[in-house]
């Protein structure tokens, strides 16, 4: 039994005045240097332990080369190496999409978190971003991290008090102080966000016409390319879609875009398209295929018409439909219908004749208020978005902001706030190489502007379409020659 020193016989020991007052100290117990060890070695365990159990995967490639090593020497290491290095790289050539998936997307996320995490304080409380709490700063914790070529999401949990708008203020000393080229704050869950820096320009080149998709999906319709790289889908069954932009912004190509995915449903009958053109510029560089799949008007007496003829066989439809069915199957009897308005203004707002503006807006309210089942979409271009402009905007659910000329414009296009959460149109450069087709989405389902940029399709592009409609020239019979006579 070892012996236990009290307080009182430390401070009797050590103390040589006695008038002066004891020095009380706690007892002093001398561990023994095994069990020290035996503690230590537990702690080690357990951290083995945890780390195994997060990280599976490296401990088991870690297990496998030491076995290796031990087994058959450096000679088979070295084997065993070289063939799991020709298998990623044939699994990279083959199965992109899925070495991207298991591979390549979980290490650069990783990769980036750690680059995130070591610098997460000092940025975090040198932008402000991080409130201070009696004297002490509190950090924001760090969540997962999700990184592809060009940009990168990292979850956040935000401290208790402090609210998404006063992590926005400190967005553009985030970017600088993690090295992006921007911060967007996008909304999360309760007390959380998510903040998305864009480290490269995925849209800084042209992007040419998309392929003409083989099956196409009229909820995912391929027009261009998002941001961080991924293809961009527009959906246009069960929505509408309202696109504003100034001169020269890329209109165009997003319609003509549209139309090219959806061009093998208009060869099969399943889809109808009918164009509505009254700057008879754009759309009538390819009339013969809304001729062909649909209707093409440019005058206003004629789009009038057109859609008057729209409404009502909408509202036939609709007799036919009510009490069988809720929503809409495209067929070659009931094809989905599209209706494209290309500078809507010029008959809504700019239209001297009033009877005929009046004709066009109630049509046109008709349509997106009883179409979106019944298998109809407007998708409507205008330059100026302003209310007294179009005053059915609030009517399309899905809104596609591109160049504009003021900042409030981008509010007025894709709703309050949205020029906070980073839709800053007014900054697109107007040079077509580097800004046409640029765009900010807003969805109906997630209020956070994504930017887009739609592919440029070419003069070269709409003739082969066009030309994709015309018969095909009956071969021409062989000319005989006549019988000559014996």
């Amino acid at each position: 039994m070892r012996k236990v020193i009290t307080g009182e016989q430390v401070a009797q020991l050590y103390n040589r005045d006695p008038f002066a007052l004891p020095a009380w100290r706690a007892p002093v117990y001398q561990t023994p240097a095994g069990i020290i060890l035996l503690v230590q070695l537990f702690r080690l365990l357990g951290w083995l332990v945890r780390l195994i159990a997060r990280h599976p995967a490296a401990a088991t490639v870690l297990a496998v080369l030491a076995l290796v090593w031990f087994s058959l020497g450096w000679p088979g290491l070295a084997a065993l190496v070289a063939c799991a290095v020709v298998s990623l790289a044939a699994w990279r050539w083959f199965w992109p999409v899925s070495f991207a998936r298991w591979i390549s997307s979980p290490a650069r996320g990783r990769w980036r978190a750690w680059c995130y995490r070591r610098r997460w304080a000092g940025v975090m409380a040198i932008s402000g971003a991080a409130p201070s709490h009696q004297g002490q700063v509190v950090l924001p914790v760090l969540g997962k991290v999700t990184a592809t070529r060009y940009t990168d999401q990292m979850a956040v949990r935000l401290v208790s008090g402090q609210s998404p708008a006063d992590v926005a203020k400190h967005a553009e000393a985030l970017a600088h102080g993690f090295g992006a080229l921007l911060c967007r704050v996008r909304t999360a869950r309760s007390g959380a966000v998510v903040l998305e820096f864009v480290r490269r320009d995925a849209l800084a080149a042209l992007v040419p016409a998309l392929p003409i998709p083989a099956h196409p999906d009229l909820k995912a319709l391929p027009v261009g390319r998002r941001e961080d790289g991924l293809p961009w889908l527009v959906k246009l069954h069960g929505t509408h879609v309202l696109v504003a932009g100034a001169t020269g912004a890329g209109k165009a190509s997003l319609l003509w875009g549209l139309v090219r995915a959806m061009f093998p449903l208009l060869q099969d009958g399943l889809v109808k398209v009918l164009a509505a053109d009254p700057k008879l510029m754009e759309l009538a560089y390819g009339r013969i295929i809304f001729e062909t799949y649909g209707a093409y008007a440019a005058s206003p007496v004629a789009i009038a018409a057109m859609l008057d003829q729209a409404v009502a066989d909408m509202q036939a439809r609709a007799g036919r439909f009510a009490g069988r069915q809720r929503d809409h199957t495209p067929t070659r009897e009931d094809p989905f219908v599209v209706v494209v308005v290309d500078e809507v203004a010029f008959l809504t707002a700019y239209q001297p004749d009033r009877k005929l503006k009046e004709r066009i807006m109630l049509a046109l309210a008709t349509l997106t208020t009883q179409g979106r089942a019944l298998g109809y979409a407007v998708v409507a271009a205008l330059q100026d978005p302003r209310k007294d402009v179009l005053t059915i905007r609030n009517l399309f659910p899905d809104r596609i902001a591109m160049r504009l000329d003021e900042p409030e414009q981008a509010d007025m296009v894709l709703g309050d706030g949205a020029y906070d959460r980073g839709a800053m149109c007014e900054l697109i450069s107007p040079d077509p190489a580097t800004g046409a087709g640029v765009a900010f989405v807003r969805l109906e389902a997630d209020p956070d502007p994504v930017r887009v940029r739609a592919g440029w399709v070419s003069d070269i592009d709409i003739r082969e379409m066009a030309a994709a409609c015309l018969p095909e020239p009956e071969p021409a019979e062989p000319i005989g020659w006549p019988e000559v006579a014996a």
